[in-house]
């Protein structure tokens, strides 16, 4: 199974670790090579620090939203890496909502690496993609 790894800018090492896992664990976890080269030191994959215009600036620039729509694709499931971020535990932000959304009407299997988020006012749209939560436990995606 090829399994695309997402997740906020600010959980870039750990999506960086969860790709590695799941190769590990024998699936072909794959990410952008924007990300894998942005822990490695070789490339900056956003902008830290910078302001919303900033950005999204440099989004469009990269054009990280097709590019990853076009990842989705290729793949047969995500997995959102969702972690605790400004206060909100399991973290899922705009983009990854959109990811989610991509993946859910190109019938791909989402993976989250938590549970869903509480505390967000999109959490029923979430709920319905029908999402896996995976607890923290990559190792459980062989049951699905």
């Amino acid at each position: 199974m090829k399994i695309y790894v997402l997740g906020s800018n600010s959980f870039v090492h750990k999506m960086v670790e969860c790709k590695n896992k799941l190769r590990v664990l024998g699936y072909d976890g794959w990410i952008h090579q924007d990300y894998e080269d942005h822990v490695l030191g070789e490339k900056r994959a956003f902008l830290q620090n910078a302001s919303a215009e900033e950005n999204a600036e440099y989004k469009k620039t990269h054009d990280y939203i097709r590019i990853h729509y076009k990842h989705i694709l290729e793949s047969d499931a995500i997995l959102i890496v969702n972690l605790e971020k400004r206060g909100i535990e399991n973290y899922i932000g705009g983009n990854c909502l959109m990811e989610m959304s991509q993946a859910y009407v190109n019938n791909k299997k989402i993976f989250l690496l938590n549970d869903i988020p509480q505390n967000v006012p999109y959490y029923e749209e979430i709920k319905a993609m029908d999402p896996v939560c995976l607890r923290g436990k990559l190792e459980d995606i062989s049951l699905f």
